[in-house]
């Protein structure tokens, strides 16, 4: 079946099958000689289905990457799976403690807000304001001591501020990030982080979970 059809099948876009080819989540079908449409078939379609499904629980492409190898892996015990499972569920307890912060820390900000007038008295952008410069580390350090690193993505898909300001909660809520700008006039989320803790791919993928995706460099 032609891509389109692949997609409906699996339930997604057929830009998400093109970012999955990309990843190397699944191969991309050779284009035939006659210059027509590849065809995906059905093995094709589970995988990707359980890639989308995978991503509903919370697991990253890496760690997606790495169940579809002991799916493939003869010598795979049940309890390996078990154990991504287990250590899936210990993150997201972590990050459901820190969104549960957030969310007080809302609750705290949302009545102080006037609810109209000019936008420099609006105490919630004040108090993000003060945010990032307060979770902003000494130079070049991360909160383990270790040296970080800064990355910048172009976002496709934010319609307002409030679009950055939720990029910019699900970031800061990743492990090892300590200051994140999101701008949505600039599409761009730019991301100070601990290499040690966490990486680009884990970023993105952050962003992707959150509803929105990477735009690549032209």
């Amino acid at each position: 079946m032609t891509i389109a059809r692949a997609a409906e099948k699996a339930g997604v876009g057929v830009e998400t099958i093109r970012f999955y080819e990309r990843r190397g989540l699944i191969a991309q079908p050779p284009k035939p000689r006659d210059g027509g449409y590849r065809h995906y078939d059905r093995e094709t379609i589970e995988r990707i289905r359980f890639i989308r499904q995978a991503q509903e629980l919370g697991f990253s492409l890496r760690e997606i990457d790495e169940l579809l190898a002991l799916k493939t892996d003869a010598h795979t015990d049940c309890a390996d799976v078990r154990l991504q499972a287990v250590a899936k569920r210990k993150e997201i307890e972590r990050k459901i403690g820190q969104l549960e912060e957030i969310r007080s820390a809302l609750d705290a900000l949302i009545p102080t807000c006037p609810g109209g007038g000019d936008l420099s008295a609006c105490t919630i952008m004040e108090a993000l304001s003060h945010r990032r410069a307060a979770t902003t580390p000494a130079p070049s350090q991360g909160r383990s001591g270790s040296m970080e690193t800064r990355a910048t993505f172009t976002i496709d898909g934010m319609h307002c501020d409030g679009c950055a300001r939720t990029v910019e909660a699900v970031l800061l809520s990743e492990p090892g990030v300590s200051e994140v700008d999101v701008s949505f006039s600039r599409r761009e989320a730019a991301i100070r982080f601990d290499p040690a803790a966490i990486n680009r791919g884990r970023l993105e993928q952050a962003i992707v979970r959150a509803g929105y995706s990477i735009m690549e460099p032209s």
